[in-house]
């Protein structure tokens, strides 16, 4: 009758085990991905938005009139990662830049030189470059492979990651 007992009182134990209180964690949300690899989203890559499943939450992205008229264009450097070099392109806001001895594309959006981002927007706090960011899209063999913001302080910061070529925002170019 004592085995009978454990037995039973085991039993119990297990089953009570597997059914105890578990907190109940919330659905991790998850960010699209522009291109396999790369993190993005219009606005901003790599930041929470919806919950799984759901379309990104498109930010609207402000530019404010002193930024327009104060900003004219972006250094971007390119690394040739097989040669071991690196150069430097000034690069027009708003346009597009075939980068030589390669099949990339750059496409450059809005430069924000201090970056910020609310709920709803993506902005520039001042026309200080304390955040520089630049809105940038590349495209190799005409295939978009990479679609977010690039900073000039924070490079490791959401990256342009590639085998043979490397992206960075350096700085914007006043008028």
């Amino acid at each position: 009758m004592k085995k009978f007992t454990l037995l039973v009182a085991v039993l119990m134990m297990v089953a009570f085990a597997g059914t105890g209180c578990k907190k109940q964690q919330p659905p991790r949300r998850r960010c699209p991905q522009s291109a396999p690899g790369q993190p993005g989203m219009p606005g901003m890559p790599g930041a929470p938005h919806g919950e799984a499943g759901a379309p990104p939450v498109e930010k609207k992205i402000v530019v404010p009139d002193a930024v327009k008229a104060g900003w004219k264009a972006v250094k971007i450097e390119v690394e040739y990662k097989e040669k071991k070099s690196k150069k430097a392109f000034t690069i027009p806001l708003n346009s597009e830049f075939k980068v030589p001895d390669s099949d990339l594309t750059l496409k450059v959006g809005s430069f924000l030189p201090h970056f910020a981002m609310a709920a709803d927007q993506i902005s520039s706090n001042s026309n200080n470059p304390e955040n520089p960011a630049a809105q940038l899209e590349v495209f190799q063999g005409g295939k978009e492979i990479f679609h977010g913001w690039l900073f000039a302080l924070h490079p490791t910061v959401h990256p342009f990651t590639h085998d043979k070529y490397g992206v960075a925002l350096l700085e914007g170019v006043k008028k």
